[in-house]
C-alpha cells in the first residue's frame, strides 16, 4: 500500500493495543495498564497487567520506524523497563538455521544474540538481538500453538520436554 514507515509503525503499535484489549476481555485475572507504574501496581494486586503500549511509546519511543522493529523489540524494551523476563510466543518452536520448512533446516535450542545478528531472517524481528545485547537480557522463543509450553516457561516448571529457544543476550 506504500504507507510511510511512520504510519506503518504507529498502526502496528495501535494493533498491539487492540490485541491487548481483546486478551484483557478474555482473561478475568488481568487488567489493562497504561504505564509501567500502573503495571507494577496491578502486579502487586496479584493480577496480570496487560500493557497498552501506545501511551508508553508516545512518551518515549526509542525505535526507528522500520519493519526491523516489531512487537518483539517493543516487548524487549518494555521487559527492560519492568526488569522482567522476556518470552516471545510465535508460530514455530523457536529459532532455526533457516526457514523450518526448508530442507536441511535445523532447530537451535540455545543461541547467543551476537550470532543471531548474522541471520538475515528468523522467527524474531531483526532488532531484537541488538536490544538483548544492549540490555544484557535473555529471551525465550516458544511455539504459542501449544499453550502448555508457554505456561511451562512462565511457571518455570523445569519440565521442558518440548522444543524452545533460549537467546543469550548477557
Amino acid at each position: 500500500m506504500n504507507l510511510s514507515d511512520e504510519t506503518a509503525h504507529n498502526a502496528a503499535i495501535d494493533c498491539m493495543d487492540i490485541l491487548a484489549q481483546l486478551v484483557d476481555d478474555k482473561v478475568s485475572s488481568s487488567r489493562l495498564a497504561y504505564s509501567i507504574e500502573e503495571a507494577e501496581e496491578i502486579n502487586k494486586l496479584g493480577l496480570t497487567p496487560i500493557l497498552i503500549v501506545s501511551k508508553i511509546l508516545k512518551e518515549d519511543d526509542p525505535f526507528e520506524c522500520s519493519w526491523d522493529v516489531t512487537s518483539d523489540s517493543i516487548a524487549a524494551y518494555i521487559s527492560h523497563l519492568l526488569n522482567a523476563n522476556l518470552l516471545i510466543v510465535t508460530n514455530v518452536n523457536g529459532i532455526y538455521t533457516r526457514e523450518p520448512s526448508e530442507e536441511g533446516s535445523k532447530f537451535i535450542s540455545k543461541i547467543d544474540a551476537k550470532k543471531l545478528l548474522t541471520f538475515e531472517e528468523s522467527s524474531i524481528d531483526l532488532m531484537l538481538p541488538s536490544l538483548l545485547i544492549k540490555y544484557g537480557s535473555n529471551c525465550y522463543v516458544v511455539n504459542g500453538k501449544y499453550p502448555n509450553r508457554v505456561l511451562a516457561l512462565i511457571n518455570d516448571s523445569k519440565d521442558y520436554n518440548f522444543d524452545y529457544t533460549k537467546i543469550i543476550g548477557d
